[in-house]
């Protein structure tokens, strides 16, 4: 019956894939549009290379700081009004950036952008914890991940084109200002995947009636009792308590999480850094970036295969080991004749174990949330993720200034180890293997 009942809401998934990955792939695709946009802005408007650097980070620092209050909202209007509004608040922040007078407004414009980006993650993602089933849930989630990897890696590329046709800077963000009200029209105009996945659950959960006798029967109730009463709306207990009451998962699962945020931020960073360091020119540099990425996306779907087949242990403890043992090879390389042909090399195990990671830390949370009321939960725990992937830069440009480039990438592999010793320690505890019978969450 689980089996049967699984197949059938993967079904529906798959009819409701417009409305579930477009919203996500249209935003990414203005976001990864914009990304490169940012410092040139920033320039323009007088800013040194550090406060260019800055309005980037800006991203990030709004979606540390958003991914409670998101938690809220979307426990109090739903994931379908949450990406609404949040659309609606990126689409100001887009208009910001466009007409800013000064660098503070382009500052405030990005950091409203990295909010929405926050509540945009944590609506999808409580849609995913609550409806999904647990059987094909990593796979459902990898393709997330890859969806929203795709749009940052092609809209770059829309980016370039637009620049060449219009020759204007802001061209990028009338584009992702068109792709955001694009994002509201298919959100609020296309069917309601809560809706409808909420719908298919109760369908497929129905009692039978039958016809040869006056009693109605049901496969689900307990025996002797009739068709069960419509349960009652969970009591809502606030993101503060929510984290409270999960705190030991969130302190010690959540660190594991929070370790493969911080590794798969550094390796956005640490390659194209490192590659400088050796004196390669861009056109070098971008080339092992981009095999990296390549092998990276490569392999998104096949994360959630393994997932959903094996265990989510396999894929991240697989991934933090590969990460770990790439960034500690990668600075014991720097000084040998060879060092750019194992830059090569070691780009390319990056992006496999980054690849194998694939939508990891978005199915660990959708498991780990409480199946009545997620957003909430899942809002703390994608703030310890972001805040791993915020500590990064600042880790390796301060160790970089105090000693060198060597020794910041071999701590950021040693922070890859600990992500794996606390994947291998607690997986297991908070995580059934799939097969095991899983009571009520």
């Amino acid at each position: 019956m689980g089996e049967r009942s699984g197949l059938g809401a993967s079904g529906v998934v798959g009819r409701l894939a417009p409305v579930i990955y477009g919203p996500t792939l249209l935003f990414s695709l203005g976001e990864g549009a914009v990304l490169p946009l940012l410092p040139v802005l920033a320039t323009r408007l007088g800013a040194d290379v550090a406060t260019a650097a800055l309005v980037g980070t800006m991203l990030v620092v709004g979606e540390l700081l958003g991914s409670i209050p998101a938690g809220a909202l979307v426990a109090r209007i739903g994931e379908r009004w949450s990406m609404a509004i949040a659309a609606g608040v990126s689409f100001v922040g887009v208009l910001l950036m466009a007409w800013a007078p000064a660098i503070l407004t382009l500052l405030a414009a990005a950091l409203l952008v990295g909010l929405s980006a926050s509540a945009f993650g944590v609506a999808r993602l409580a849609l995913m914890a609550t409806r999904v089933p647990f059987e094909f849930r990593a796979r459902a989630l990898s393709l997330l991940g890859g969806t929203h990897r795709l749009g940052l890696f092609i809209g770059p590329f829309l980016a370039a084109g637009l620049l060449a046709l219009t020759r204007s800077e802001t061209a990028s963000l009338w584009l992702f200002a068109a792709l955001l009200a694009a994002v509201v029209a298919l959100v609020l105009l296309g069917p309601d995947p809560e809706v409808v996945l909420a719908s298919s659950a109760s369908r497929s959960t129905r009692p039978r009636v039958t016809t040869t006798t006056a009693r109605t029967t049901t496969t689900d109730a307990a025996p002797g009792s009739d068709v069960p009463d419509a349960p009652e709306a969970p009591e809502r207990i606030g993101v503060w308590r929510t984290a409270w009451l999960h705190r030991q998962v969130l302190s010690r699962l959540g660190l594991g999480a929070a370790a493969l945020s911080a590794i798969r931020s550094a390796r956005q960073l640490v390659l194209p850094l490192w590659g400088v360091s050796l004196g390669m020119d861009a056109e070098a540099i971008a080339l092992v970036v981009g095999i990296s990425g390549a092998v990276d996306f490569a392999l998104f779907y096949a994360s959630g295969q393994v997932m959903d087949r094996f265990g989510r242990l396999w894929a991240t403890l697989p991934a933090c080991l590969l990460m770990g043992a790439g960034f500690v090879a990668l600075a014991l390389t720097h000084d040998l004749s060879g060092a750019k042909t194992w830059f090569l090399l070691l780009g390319i195990v990056l992006g496999l174990g980054n690849g194998l990671s694939s939508g990891s830390l978005m199915t660990l949370g959708a498991d780990l949330a409480p199946r009545e009321d997620p957003a909430p939960f899942l809002g703390s725990w994608r703030t310890l993720t972001s805040a791993g992937g915020a500590f990064t830069p600042a880790m390796v440009s301060a160790v970089t200034a105090v000693a060198s480039i060597s020794v910041a990438v071999g701590l950021v592999g040693l922070i890859g180890f600990a992500g794996a010793a606390a994947f291998w320690r607690w997986i297991p505890r908070f995580v059934p293997a799939p097969g095991t019978r899983r009571g009520p969450k």
